[in-house]
């Protein structure tokens, strides 16, 4: 077993030796397909035989320009899990802080952009894709995941 100080707040923490890398893939797994979410279609209108989709992208680029958010974040969650593995071993406060954070964003504006919709018409019918609850789910996941990482990292034994 080995201690890791976050230098950030001054709490260690006991961590196997192996347990590191496990940890640090769910949330990198998550952010990454939250991230593929975003351009897989999320809601498909059927008007009289006529379909249309909108993706994550077509949404933001339209005008709700919020949900830029969702890949700005993970794509910060995904460059602090891979590429800086040196701040995953210095502060994984910041780490875990910055997972969280990115998840509760991406949950907020994925559900905030489905509540924003009108319920459909018996012209128009608009239906939220599987790709859409996956991303929000994956979203849900990786709130979760955060205090996870804060958890078996950060908090004393």
């Amino acid at each position: 077993m080995a201690r890791v100080i976050d230098r950030a707040f001054g709490q260690t923490g006991v961590v196997e030796p192996g347990a590191a890398r496990k940890v640090r893939r769910i949330p990198l797994t998550l952010a990454a397909f939250i991230l593929i979410c975003f351009f897989l279609p999320w809601v498909q209108f059927n008007c009289g035989g006529v379909q249309h989709s909108s993706t994550g992208f077509d949404l933001a680029r339209g005008g709700d320009w919020l949900l830029w958010f969702i890949p700005a974040s993970m794509a910060l969650v995904i460059v602090m899990l891979a590429v800086a593995r040196r701040l995953w071993e210095s502060l994984p406060s910041l780490v875990a802080l910055t997972t969280t954070v990115a998840g509760g964003i991406s949950v907020y504006l994925m559900y905030g952009e489905r509540s924003s919709t009108k319920p459909s018409s018996g012209i128009v019918l608009a239906e939220w894709t599987v790709a859409f609850w996956c991303g929000l789910l994956a979203s849900v996941a990786l709130t979760f995941s955060g205090v996870w990482i804060y958890w078996k990292r950060v908090a004393p034994p």
